[in-house]
């Protein structure tokens, strides 16, 4: 819940789940060590490149924090998550998909993974790993049905201001999902909603509470 902790933290997750998250949406890179760590950009607010730094440094080129908002690991937050919540994991590191599986594989929990990388996913489809695919869509879904059969995923992410009632209609007719990002506002979320769609991503779990009312 960025709006209430720091993003990709411990207890941003924790209150997520505290105000009754179905799944949690995290970012993860991987450092020079291979540790794949929850972070949006491929830089620390320090300026530091996660890609280059060992994980036993990270944090100290992360800048001061105490240590619950320090930037956690992924097999952390799999810890604290459990079967609480599902768990979609957005790969942005380059390459690094093998060390994310490696981290989820034979954890408890419902795990997905999804990135821009459209051949990232294409990889991980091909090594048939045992979680679901999505494809992430910021431009464009004119051909994302197609997309999703070339690179094995079931799962569409676009940009909320890309969804309308026939691409959620064509891409469940497919056998897929539509989850849309990120959803900041009630009247986005009760339009969204009203499409049918299978999931929002918000930075504010309880902004969904108006679906309830």
């Amino acid at each position: 819940m960025p709006r209430r902790e720091r993003e990709n933290t411990l207890p941003s997750f924790a209150a997520a789940l505290a105000a009754g998250a179905q799944g949690i949406e995290l970012d993860v890179h991987a450092t020079a060590d291979g540790i794949v760590v929850v972070h949006h950009d491929p830089v620390t607010s320090a300026g530091g490149e996660i890609a280059t730094t060992l994980w036993s440094e990270l944090n100290a080129a992360h800048g001061p924090a105490i240590a619950s908002t320090n930037i956690p690991s992924l097999a952390e937050v799999c810890d604290l998550v459990g079967d609480r919540a599902a768990l979609f994991v957005e790969i942005k590191g380059e390459g690094i998909e093998e060390a994310v599986t490696a981290v989820l594989d034979g954890r408890r929990g419902t795990f997905a993974i999804h990135s821009f990388d459209h051949a990232t996913i294409g990889r991980l489809a091909r090594a048939r790993v045992p979680y679901r695919l999505g494809l992430l869509f910021d431009d464009s879904v004119d051909d994302a049905v197609e997309r999703m059969a070339e690179y094995g995923a079931a799962d569409a992410w676009p940009h909320r201001s890309l969804v309308d009632r026939p691409l959620v209609e064509r891409i469940q007719r497919s056998g897929g999902r539509v989850i849309a990002w990120t959803v900041n506002s009630a009247s986005d979320a009760r339009r969204l909603a009203g499409y049918g769609i299978d999931g929002i991503c918000t930075d504010d779990v309880t902004l969904l509470d108006v679906l309830d009312t």
